[in-house]
Order: C-alpha cells, then sequence, then structure tokens
C-alpha cells in the first residue's frame, strides 16, 4: 500500500494505514444506492408535519380523513406528506375497501423511536 503525502499530521498518516489509506476508507463507504435511502429517510422525518404524521400513526392506523381531521391539513399538502413517508418506507397503505388505512412500517416505527430517543 502507498500513501501519498498529503501534508497531513504524521499521527493522522500512521492511523490512514491502519484504513488501508484512502482507498481503503473509499472502500468502506456505503452505496450510493445506500446513502439515497438512508438521505431520503433523514428528508422525510426533517418535517414536523410528517413527524406529527408519523406520531398520529404510531397511536393507531387511519385512513386519510382521520388524518385530515387531526392535522387540519389540506387534501393536496396531505397527500405530499404520506406520499415522501411511503417513498421513504416510515409508512404503507392498505385498501380496505374504499379506504387506504396508513400505518407506520418496522422502519418507520424504528426511526420514530430513534426521533424520540435523541432527545
Amino acid at each position: 500500500m502507498k500513501l501519498i503525502k498529503m501534508n497531513a499530521p504524521d499521527f493522522l498518516e500512521e492511523r490512514l494505514r491502519a484504513h488501508g489509506g484512502i482507498e481503503g476508507i473509499e472502500n468502506s463507504l456505503p452505496t450510493g444506492e445506500e446513502l439515497e435511502n438512508k438521505s431520503r429517510i433523514y428528508h422525510a422525518l426533517s418535517d414536523t408535519t410528517r413527524l406529527k404524521i408519523l406520531y398520529i400513526l404510531s397511536v393507531e392506523p387511519l385512513c386519510v380523513c382521520l388524518i385530515k381531521k387531526v392535522t387540519g391539513m389540506p387534501d393536496s399538502k396531505l397527500s405530499y406528506h404520506l406520499n415522501v413517508l411511503k417513498q421513504s418506507d416510515l409508512i404503507t397503505g392498505e385498501r380496505k375497501k374504499n379506504w387506504i388505512i396508513y400505518r407506520l412500517t418496522e422502519m418507520g416505527e424504528r426511526m420514530l423511536a430513534q426521533v424520540w430517543e435523541g432527545e
């Protein structure tokens, strides 16, 4: 393994060598797809409205009309936020007759728990 001197302090050069150099660090990075998935989840969690929806669904799976009643949000905005949460695999919708009932996924439950534990 050849290290190119990058004007880094000696102690960092030694530590870098232990990781296989820059190449070793580059090879240990998550894939672009993994980073995209994480980014999508954290984007979904970065909005107070979506956190509110997640919390509501942690109490009870609900249809859109009841989520709307609790949030007081117009249909188009609510639809947008539900889609962001679905695309992030934090919620899922299951059709029951004429209704779609939204619930947290396992990922949604874990991530919501982490949000509250992180206080």
